[in-house]
């Protein structure tokens, strides 16, 4: 018996022709969607701060009160030192409550203390400028603020030292602490935005390169230490000023 020639034919199937137009423009208006999300999803998160490094910190309880000593390093980003350079002012926060525990209630506080640094560039004296506030409320944003001190420095690290720290800073009365443990400090620095003028207030709160938060906790010591004489403020350069605006 002779075999059967059979002939079998295959029709390539519309698995292998090429997408239509109409598929590859939905396919990228899906793309396109999805980017967008994503970039609204980042925009939305939270700016992360810059947080300035603490070279020391320190708690002096004497009988005359509490008294805190602190140097931070700090470190301005392109857009801060460009703005310094235009004549904006910026302004620096130190913030200090001292809570007592309490197991039946939140923490009580027993005392608080603040004080605000302005520092400007003067274009025509090309000195740095560092004023000492000690007002609670700025009132007007900065214009509110009343100044006691002032201190001309010639280049802008000295002028940021001399705004990151303090020595000596008497944050609460004698009276206002108890003996033995169970009190803390909250310390807080930060480059208030609030203060800054109008226009350049505007969509701040997410560019973390004007975000600069420094946030501790330290325990009050226990004991009351003898009073002792501060330690003498090293010199720096441009200094027109006593070592008081450092206190």
């Amino acid at each position: 018996m002779n075999p059967v020639d059979t002939t079998v034919s295959f029709t390539p199937g519309l698995t292998s022709a090429e997408p239509s137009a109409g598929s590859r423009t939905r396919a990228f208006w899906r793309c396109a969607a999805l980017l967008l999300v994503l970039s609204l999803l980042f925009s939305a998160l939270p700016a992360v701060a810059r947080e300035p490094k603490a070279e020391s910190l320190a708690l002096q309880r004497t009988s005359d009160g509490l008294y805190l000593s602190a140097r931070l390093e700090v470190a301005p980003s392109a857009a801060v030192e460009d703005a310094l350079l235009r004549g904006v002012p910026l302004y620096f926060v130190w913030q200090a409550e001292v809570l007592r525990d309490r197991w039946y209630w939140s923490d009580k506080r027993v005392a608080s203390a603040q004080r605000t640094l302005r520092l400007v560039y003067q274009p025509l004296t090309r000195r740095w400028r560092v004023s000492l506030s000690n007002n609670a409320e700025a009132g007007r944003g900065g214009a509110g603020l009343s100044y006691a001190l002032h201190q001309n420095f010639d280049d802008l690290s000295d002028a940021l030292a001399g705004v990151s720290r303090v020595l000596r800073w008497r944050i609460a009365e004698a009276d206002a602490l108890t003996a033995g443990g169970g009190q803390r400090v909250e310390l807080a620095f930060r480059l208030d935005l609030s203060l800054l003028p109008r226009p350049f207030q505007i969509g701040m709160a997410n560019q973390p390169e004007w975000l600069v938060d420094f946030r501790r906790r330290i325990e009050v010591p226990g004991a009351i230490e003898p009073d002792v004489p501060p330690a003498p403020v090293p010199e720096v350069s441009g200094v027109e000023a006593s070592a008081e605006l450092a206190r």
